[in-house]
């Protein structure tokens, strides 16, 4: 059994705005490819409510996934996610023109030891920033990577306790909540005071832009 708990790159920051992104649902898509994956061994998600558990059912028999099944389904479709997963819309690409002006480094919570899955795959889809698969609290490492430093950050995440473990840590964040996925988004409880939300990388693009003072994109 693999007992890490997290794989850190050495990341070096410059004297400028730092930019921490989730992965799933805020630069990859994973609801979507999910649903289509689930499909292939005879199951379905369906969004009664904001969760995986107890939203997972048989094709065959209508009866709800039981948590171990859920847990192997999770397991297969992060060990096949190049095979599944694609770029969130314009997600790359809004990336790219941040990069001119701000480092960005990718926080996902998953487990490490696809670490080198999700590397390659994030490489792929032009996105190759410095990269932390933990499945710790997002709080104290966003908190750890900044260092207290006197710059603005920002952080992007689809679950509205890893923006409120960030806030705990590091007040002064800008907190953006941002899902690819609209069914689901549109179920998600409201993240709460101090939150920004953003439909999609454009909009969010222009909530960063002004919390770092950039120009507009080009």
């Amino acid at each position: 059994m693999n007992n890490q708990v997290a794989v850190r790159c050495d990341i070096t920051l410059r004297d400028r705005p730092l930019l921490v992104c989730d992965v799933d649902e805020v630069v990859l898509e994973f609801v979507t490819p999910l649903m289509r994956f689930l499909q292939t061994r005879g199951f379905e998600l369906r969004a009664n409510s904001f969760r995986l558990w107890g939203n997972i059912y048989s094709l065959e028999t209508g009866n709800v996934a039981e948590k171990s099944e859920v847990r192997d389904f999770m397991a297969a479709f992060f060990n096949q996610q190049e095979k599944w997963q694609t770029p969130a819309k314009n997600a790359a690409e809004t990336l790219t023109k941040l990069s001119d002006d701000a480092d960005i480094v990718f926080l996902t919570a998953m487990p490490p030891h696809h670490h080198g899955l999700r590397r390659e795959l994030l490489n792929k889809a032009g996105m190759p920033y410095p990269m932390i698969a933990t499945m710790d609290a997002k709080g104290p490492e966003v908190a750890a990577l900044h260092g207290g430093r006197d710059l603005p950050l920002a952080f992007i995440d689809d679950i509205f306790t890893n923006l409120h473990s960030v806030r705990d840590h590091a007040p002064d964040t800008l907190l953006v909540n941002m899902m690819a996925n609209d069914q689901f988004r549109a179920l998600a409880p409201d993240p709460g005071d101090g939150v920004a939300r953003a439909d999609d990388w454009v909009q969010a693009d222009g909530i960063i832009r002004n919390h770092f003072r950039l120009s507009e994109a080009s």
